[in-house]
């Protein structure tokens, strides 16, 4: 029997349905003679490591936003809602794989991958997005060249030539709604010299935003742009067709492995989707984070919010065009994975926002408000603009309280839940609409959980995050300790903003936090009969073995009543380096790789407990003493001890 056959078994007695690996495209290892300088799923080496997460009994991925980033931005956060990022486009396919006809030249695609770094540990991301998007040019050069010499090609490279057009000709026509836009945008911006759209002359800048007296001219001037440039336009489109096209092939091999895989539904908004949506967007104000347990001083994203105005159609209830682009944004998202997960929720249900129109943002998002719980109140006047948008009553509000706080909203009718629940319904709406269960959405609720948002979630039967390193081991009422999880939570030791349970054994060591940690994981995972001194000989023994203690803190969240688990691909490999570190801007952020030997690495470091060994972790958890003994069982553990040992 498979170790990948094992862990599964494990997981159901555990009752868990979801065991996935979280990992974002940049991180992926690339193979000898293929790497770029920066990962790709879609690449030889990233395919190879998907099986090698199958192997070891995972049952899903979970990517991070896939939108293209600009070359000084590599947050994928601040990337683009509908194109996606090209730079993880498998460049080798395109020189070597019959079905792309060779359009990239062999030597091209050789001279690329030997001009970049092998085996580094982080993206030099300015250096790749350069050369990538060079190789792209050309590519699609390629493809006009096969296109236009058809009849003197070879039977079987016409053949795919052939197919090649017919299906770049299907995808512009199914990916109109978008396509348009972001073409435009990228050959505006060759055509001016800068993707900074405020500095382009104002017929451009406000081509998808005219003045009410101005449309028509600024239809006059679209349709003659899509004219006059066309092969620019189309070959921003190829690109495009090219990364979808590899996003569809690998469904197909995520699919032949039992690998659910999800999407990030981000909450920001690119800079060049704020150029191409912005008529959409509420004036004056952006969206942002509060102070929170998590980030004290909040966080100024500077990123849109969708004007509540434009919900609805004035005359009924129907979806207006605010809705109708959150549903055609969705369910794009949706035809390319099997769930989602849904970055900051409280954007999409009580956003906080803060006045745009200041020099001093973090002072501006400490001000802020929340948007639907900010009718008319004479006591607090700062931002009156807010109160046409209002849900929540005055009397409904505990204006005591700090305006962030998650009490702030006291109660609600179920109306009210409705509206709040805007457009919400319509990403719920659009996973049922794609056959999807709502277990397949992920809901980034963290520290805080807003009375309204907790409604809404409610009302659709999702759970929350449970990240337990920032669990408060002196609350036993702390939303991050794993047994106050629910079935619906998806729970988690960190996350890709968190350290990795490698560097916080160095932290706790160096706090004595780690006795204190070792007492918690004892009393979670005392085996069956285990009493009052059994229980402080194992806190000793985790205490004394920190490799063991984070071992314990994987079975913590196995034991816990949550049915989803998530694992950040650092703790899987025991890297003890941080991915990101929110509210930092750095080189190293967003950057960190999967080093090309990890399988031979991995295996080293579990063998010397230095990275998650996924049987000991769930053996750990099946032994606790409230799991329900049975034959399964004993068969299971003995399965799982052989694993350990081999």
């Amino acid at each position: 029997m498979s170790e990948a056959t094992i862990v599964r078994r494990a997981l159901g007695l555990l009752h868990k349905r979801n065991l996935v690996l979280s990992i974002h495209d940049p991180s992926f290892p690339g193979a000898p003679g293929e790497d770029t300088g920066r990962g790709s799923p879609y690449t030889r080496g990233g395919r190879e490591f998907i099986e090698f997460v199958a192997g070891l009994g995972f049952t899903g991925l979970q990517f991070g936003p896939q939108g293209q980033t600009s070359p000084d931005n590599k947050s994928p956060y601040d990337g683009t809602i509908f194109a996606r990022n090209l730079l993880s486009v498998d460049l080798l396919a395109l020189a070597h794989d019959p079905r792309w006809a060779g359009i990239l030249p062999a030597h091209s695609a050789a001279r690329l991958t030997a001009a970049a770094p092998q085996g580094g540990r982080r993206v030099a991301h300015r250096q790749v997005h350069t050369a990538m998007m060079d190789a792209l040019d050309e590519a699609h050069a390629g493809f006009v060249a096969r296109r236009n010499s058809l009849a003197t090609l070879e039977p079987d490279t016409r053949a795919a030539t052939d197919t090649l057009i017919a299906d770049f000709a299907e995808f512009q026509r199914e990916h109109a709604g978008w396509l348009e836009r972001d073409t435009l945008f990228n050959t505006l911006a060759e055509l001016h010299g800068t993707d900074d759209w405020r500095l382009w002359p104002p017929q451009d800048a406000r081509l998808y935003c005219p003045h009410p007296d101005e449309a028509a001219a600024e239809d006059r001037r679209r349709a003659r742009l899509l004219l006059t440039h066309a092969p620019a336009l189309e070959r921003h489109a190829f690109q495009q067709f090219i990364a979808h096209a590899q996003h569809d092939d690998l469904r197909l091999l995520t699919g032949r492995l039992g690998l659910k895989l999800f999407g990030d539904l981000q909450i920001g908004v690119s800079d060049q989707d704020r150029w191409s949506y912005r008529a959409l967007f509420l004036a004056g104000y952006h969206m942002g984070a509060p102070p929170s347990r998590t980030n004290p001083d909040g966080q100024p994203w500077n990123y849109p919010v969708l004007d509540p105005a434009q919900y609805y159609q004035h005359t009924d209830h129907t979806p207006g065009p605010a809705l109708e682009f959150m549903a055609a944004r969705v369910g794009k998202m949706l035809g390319e994975f099997d769930g989602l997960r849904i970055d900051h929720p409280h954007g999409h249900v009580c956003p906080w926002v803060y006045h745009a129109h200041t020099t001093d943002s973090l002072r501006a998002v400490q001000a802020g408000a929340r948007l639907f719980a900010s009718p008319h109140l004479p006591e607090l006047a700062d931002h009156p603009a807010l109160a046409r948008h209002a849900v929540a009553r005055p009397e409904q509000l505990n204006i005591t309280r700090p305006r962030h706080a998650d009490d702030w909203v006291r109660d609600l009718d179920d109306d009210q839940v409705r509206a709040y629940s805007a457009l919400f319904d319509t990403v719920v709406a659009a996973a049922g609409a794609h056959g999807r269960e709502v277990s397949d959405l992920l809901c980034e609720v963290l520290s805080t959980q807003p009375y309204p948002l907790r409604r809404v979630l409610e009302r659709h039967g999702l759970g929350r995050f449970r990240v337990t390193q920032k669990a408060d081991l002196q609350n036993p009422a702390d939303v991050y300790r794993s047994e106050n999880a629910a079935p619906a939570d998806w729970i988690m030791v960190g996350n890709h903003d968190t350290a990795t349970v490698w560097q916080l054994l160095q932290k706790w060591q160096q706090s004595g936090d780690l006795a204190a940690q070792a007492r918690y994981l004892a009393q979670r995972l005392a085996p069956a009969g285990a009493d009052i001194d059994d229980i402080a000989a194992l806190a000793q023994s985790l205490e004394a073995d920190p490799n063991r203690l984070a071992l314990a803190k994987f079975a913590d969240i196995f034991a816990s009543p949550a049915e989803n688990v998530l694992v950040f691909f650092a703790d899987l490999l025991g890297y003890a380096e941080p991915y990101n570190v929110p509210g930092t801007v750095n080189d190293d952020n967003w950057s960190l790789r999967i080093a090309p030997d990890y399988a031979s690495a991995y295996a080293e470091h579990r063998h010397q407990a230095t990275a998650l060994d996924l049987p000991r972790a769930l053996a750990m958890a099946l032994r606790r003493k409230d799991q329900p003994p049975s034959p399964e069982l004993d068969e299971v553990l003995a399965q799982l001890d052989a694993l350990a040992r081999a």
